[in-house]
């Protein structure tokens, strides 16, 4: 494989398939055309992404084992990222753990990202500061100091940019060791100096309602789902799920189960041929049985009628990987 390479895309689930280290399943939460940009890196140890997102989405999934996974937003002055309910700001490094994550984020959105395996993160972090890296607790945001974060920045975004123009220069090893040895040394820096922000009780709770409503979604593709009856299987009232989707998701419970399912019948249209399969179908398949009501949504939504989307030929892209379910994320990790 290429040290690096610069992909473009306009299918979202194409576009999650591409990344390395995490499973994830991705939904944009506005209407219009999805286009982003993602650049990949691959180092010795490091694995580099940055990208950029035209449209505002919401991002659920979890890091691959033994991975270690930090990511950030790269370019000043951009909103906000809600991770797990926690702001994000640029000049914030997101620390990720094992467990499923919550991330919305809104338009023209620039993001960076690097990882590596745990062990090796240790060896590089004992040789910086003589001790292995300790995370300070599951679900946390580090603020760097202004010149850290100003470091890492920096050289994550020079060797971006050299993806793009000079990607030969990437190839050659003793450039590719150096880069990869000052990025390594910055990163645990940043995370090892830098302030911890540490996810509240209150907030490890919500994480933990809103893992739940995902997992019971999972467990009903194809059922018309009413509140009150998600609040009961959650385990929590009405005005609970609202606030805690509210903060994890950017929207109700019920608006993102619907915007979800869109998503969904949307890839298996995409992916199905009008020969074999009719609208009807899929859209049943994933709970829509006021057929009227959801051609309106859909069109609205994608500016084109279901049946324009299952007459185009099957997407025969990049193959889509969907996020694994929650029960199966969790059974990798113990």
């Amino acid at each position: 494989m290429s040290p690096s390479r610069v992909l473009g895309f306009t299918d979202p689930f194409v576009y999650q398939s591409a990344f390395r280290s995490v499973e994830v399943e991705l939904f944009p939460t506005a209407k219009g055309k999805f286009r982003a940009e993602l650049t990949q890196v691959t180092m010795g140890k490091l694995w580099l992404h940055a990208a950029h997102e035209d449209l505002p989405r919401v991002y659920i999934g979890a890091i691959k084992p033994h991975l270690a996974v930090i990511g950030f937003l790269t370019r000043p002055n951009q909103p906000a990222m809600q991770h797990c309910g926690m702001a994000v700001s640029p000049g914030d490094i997101i620390v990720n753990d094992a467990d499923l994550m919550y991330r919305r984020s809104e338009a023209n959105c620039d993001w960076g990202s690097m990882s590596l395996r745990k062990a090796d993160l240790d060896v590089s972090c004992l040789a910086v500061t003589g001790h292995e890296y300790e995370a300070s607790s599951p679900k946390y945001v580090v603020k760097p100091a202004p010149n850290l974060i100003s470091w890492l920045l920096r050289i994550h975004g020079m060797v971006g940019q050299m993806a793009k123009v000079a990607p030969d220069i990437l190839s050659l090893p003793e450039v590719a060791r150096a880069l990869e040895q000052e990025l390594l040394l910055v990163m645990i820096r940043c995370l090892t100096e830098g302030k911890p922000s540490r996810m509240t009780e209150s907030g490890r709770r919500h994480d933990r309602i809103v893992a739940r409503f995902e997992e019971y979604l999972e467990m009903h593709p194809d059922k018309p789902l009413y509140l009150t009856e998600i609040c009961a299987a959650v385990g929590v009232a009405e005005r609970t799920l609202r606030g805690v989707c509210e903060d994890h998701l950017g929207m109700g419970p019920i608006r993102f189960l619907a915007l979800r399912r869109l998503h969904l019948v949307r890839r298996a249209l995409q992916r199905a041929s009008s020969v074999t399969t009719t609208v009807t179908r899929v859209a049943t398949d994933y709970g829509f049985w006021e057929l009227g009501r959801f051609s309106v949504a859909y069109r609205v939504l994608f500016s084109e009628t279901p049946s324009e989307t299952l007459r185009r030929p099957p997407n025969e892209g990049t193959p889509i990987k969907t996020r694994l379910s929650s029960s199966e994320i969790r059974g990798l990790h113990h």
